[in-house]
């Protein structure tokens, strides 16, 4: 045996060391293989990791004050900011909008601007005028797909240039092309609506936000396309159009609210005025003599994230009860009439028993104080009904539970549990509002002798809109639907559409001291005759009139005919029957008043009335969208079928200078819970923003937007709805190279080894 003691002392010294240096690299290279194994798993992470979220490149969290961020591929970047001014007309019956988007972009690259926002479903847009410094380009309305060819045409030639498109009735985009690097480009587009009037007050509403829509996933089957060539695939979706409805939402979490909005009104009433009120946001009034008023937002500025509803009163005591308007148009006269049958008290009446079924909403997007608000106002609905009434609750989210096996005697202790099964909802999960109107409509017992009233308490918030207007279409039978709109965005266009449909109205709670009025005010009409089989008969001119099947008209509610007329003379005859009395009352046309933008309030209506064809089959798609393409294009109108696009004619992005897309994010609705809607997610730590309108910076946006300037605003870190795609391929790629990597150091570190 060979001993240290046999051999020179260096050497024998030098074999330690040598055992360890050897140690140490196959140490190192197994180190590195483990991370290249580590890489290659942990390449398969969820897509809402906190990671996921990281860049390379500018992060929301670094984001400086006063940026709005554009997802891009390698991160994020400066997007365009926006601010908007809302310039309101009413002249007697209707209102006249000027909606000012001011779009500006604080980056170094040339971009186009894309914004969803929302408009009144009943709203008649004409009108697009894009301004780039002192020049003004006025739109043109064309079919939707040459408007986009014309629009993507300009956009690659590098001109200014904008498109307004309808992707609901009450949801619209604009896109401005080629606005340079700190350029400023305004986009004003006009709409007509008829003014609102219920009982003794009249009220315009203006939508704010688009709120976040629940879209059903599209319902993937087998189906034989071929008799005896077996099976194949086919996918169905209920929201084809999601994206197009879907703008990216800010966590007002970690962000301050975006898109500062100013209001002015110019109140005509045409009568003295009485109380004016808004009812979502302070006021400043002016009433330079008593049938005028001048109204501003108090605080100058507001965040867009909720509907601003104003209200007005005559001075008199009783409400006028007719109103007739009259407008001259090329070789027509259009007629807008209000009239308002008189009420009919219930003790003069027999009243027959009811069958009410309440449907409640508690899905994710009524969390915060919109579950609070439902279920108060079901709660009063509960306690107003009658011993010999029968009822049942339905509640919903993405699943749906029915309280009774069937309607049930509205007796203390029915009532009673159902006061306990509603006061105990919680909001959560999907909104599938299909299952739940159809188990509302289901009339098993079908007992003759009660009125059968559907009360649907929802914020509206989906994107299959069409597919629950057909649910309605198809099952009514002798049911009647009364849509209670909940929350400060509802969406007004289903719930309007939803209660036509259904032969009842819409009534909207937008804070919790609404409930008890404005549920008062429903049962008022839920308890009370309808006026019914109203006919209008015109004596001597030859009349187009929408609706052309009048529907009932309920307590307080007017009776509303836009007619456009061959000539104008002779009377209109309107007649029908309250409760078991008959009613009738005749209108000399001479008698009726200068209107404004009557003939655009017709044509709309009109192609409302195509779209109802539509859903319930009295008319084929194909007669429908003839009718709507030939109204919209004679009186100028934006449609599901046509667009308004402005271009400029002088390019001016150089040519090869690239074109980023900022698609720009909107607000969560005033009062919405976030994570009720989007789940809970990682979120990258942001400073505490002010969110105050009485800031220095609101002070100073409030400035920029009378100059009509930039507006800038806080920094967002926009989130979307999930997606199924990640980038998990990449990272797998990534983990191989580490792999072979790894696998070559060892190798190499064996090769030196090898040479010692």
């Amino acid at each position: 045996m060979t001993t240290c003691d046999d051999i020179e002392a260096d050497k024998c010294n030098e074999r330690p060391s040598l055992v360890r240096l050897v140690l140490f690299f196959v140490m190192q290279g197994v180190a590195v293989i483990l991370v290249g194994f580590a890489a290659l798993f942990l390449s398969f992470e969820p897509v809402w990791s906190a990671e996921r979220l990281q860049s390379a490149f500018l992060k929301p969290g670094d984001a400086r004050a006063g940026s709005l961020l554009l997802k891009i591929d390698e991160g994020y970047a400066d997007a365009a900011r926006l601010g908007i001014d809302v310039d309101l007309t009413v002249s007697g019956p209707t209102v006249r909008a000027r909606i000012t988007q001011i779009f500006r972009n604080p980056s170094k690259d040339w971009v186009e601007a894309i914004y969803v926002y929302p408009l009144p479903a009943g709203g008649a847009v004409d009108s697009l005028k894009m301004v780039i410094g002192d020049r003004v380009v006025v739109g043109d309305i064309k079919e939707r797909q040459q408007a986009k060819a014309i629009y993507e045409q300009a956009k690659q030639n590098g001109q200014k240039a904008a498109l307004t498109e309808q992707e609901r009735p009450n949801i619209f985009t604009n896109s401005v092309a080629n606005i340079g690097p700190g350029e400023t480009v305004l986009v004003q587009i006009e709409y007509q609506e008829p003014v609102q009037q219920s009982g003794g007050a009249f009220s315009l509403r203006v939508p704010m936000v688009v709120a976040p829509r629940y879209n059903p996933a599209p319902v993937v089957q087998s189906v034989d396309f071929k008799p005896g060539n077996g099976w194949g695939v086919t996918k169905s979706d209920p929201v084809p159009d999601r994206d197009g409805i879907s703008p990216e939402v800010l966590d007002p979490a970690t962000n301050a609210p975006v898109n500062p909005t100013r209001i002015t009104v110019r109140l005509q009433a045409g009568f003295p005025l009485g109380e004016i009120k808004s009812h979502h946001h302070a006021i400043k009034t002016e009433k330079p003599d008593a049938n005028t008023g001048i109204l501003r937002l108090a605080e100058g500025l507001v965040p867009a994230d909720r509907d601003f509803e104003l209200t007005w009163k005559p001075v008199a005591e009783t409400s006028p009860s007719v109103g007739l308007f009259r407008e001259r148009v090329g070789d027509s006269d259009y007629l807008l009439a209000f009239v308002t049958p008189p009420s009919v008290e219930q003790a003069q009446q027999i009243p027959m028993p009811r069958e009410v079924i309440f449907v409640i909403d508690n899905s994710g997007s009524m969390g915060g104080v919109s579950i609070i608000q439902a279920k108060a106002s079901l709660i009063y609905a509960l306690g107003r009904l009658q011993p010999n009434d029968r009822f049942n609750v339905i509640r919903f989210d993405h699943t749906m539970d029915v309280l009774f096996p069937s309607a049930v005697p509205a007796d203390s202790e029915h009532i009673g549990r159902a006061t306990s099964f509603v006061g105990a909802l919680q909001a959560n999960g999907g909104t599938e509002m299909v299952p739940a109107m159809r188990a509302a409509l289901s009339d098993k017992a079908g007992h003759a002798n009660y009125v059968r009233q559907v009360v649907f308490l929802t914020d509206g918030a989906v994107g299959n809109e069409q597919q629950f207007f057909e649910t309605i279409n198809a099952l009514r039978g002798r049911s009647r639907i009364f849509m209670v709109g909940i929350g400060s965005a509802p969406n007004t266009y289903l719930m309007t559409r939803a209660a036509e449909l259904g032969r009842g109205t819409f009534t909207h709670i937008g804070s919790v001291e609404q409930v008890e009025e404005r549920m008062r005010g429903l049962f008022a009409k839920l308890e009370n005759p309808v006026v019914t089989n109203l006919v209008a008969k015109f004596s001597d001119a030859s009349a187009d009139m929408t609706p052309a099947a009048i529907p009932d008209v309920y307590r307080d509610e007017p009776l509303v005919l836009a007619t456009k007329l061959d000539k104008l003379g002779g009377s209109v005859e309107i007649k029908g029957r309250i409760g078991d009395r008959p009613w009738m009352v005749t209108l000399p046309l001479a008698d009726a008043a200068e209107g404004k933008g009557l003939s655009k309030l017709w044509a709309r209506r009109k192609i409302a009335d195509a779209e109802v064809a539509r859903t319930t089959r009295q008319a084929t798609p194909e007669d429908a969208d003839k009718a709507i393409l030939a109204l919209a294009l004679e009186h100028q109108l934006v449609t599901r079928l046509t667009s308004l696009v402005a271009v400029d004619k002088t390019p001016s992005r150089p040519q090869g200078e690239p074109l980023k897309v900022s698609e720009l994010p909107i607000n969560l609705p005033a009062g919405w819970d976030f994570e009720k809607v989007f789940g809970e997610r990682s979120r990258v730590p942001a400073t505490p923003m002010e969110r105050r309108a009485d800031t220095e910076e609101a002070r100073v946006q409030i400035a920029a937007l009378k100059r009509a300037q930039p507006v800038a605003t806080a920094a967002p870190s926009t989130v979307t709805l999930p997606r199924t795609a990640t980038d998990a391929e990449l990272k797998m790629i990534a983990g191989v190279i580490l792999l072979t990597f790894s696998l070559i150091v060892l190798v190499f570190n064996r090769r030196q080894m090898s040479l010692r």
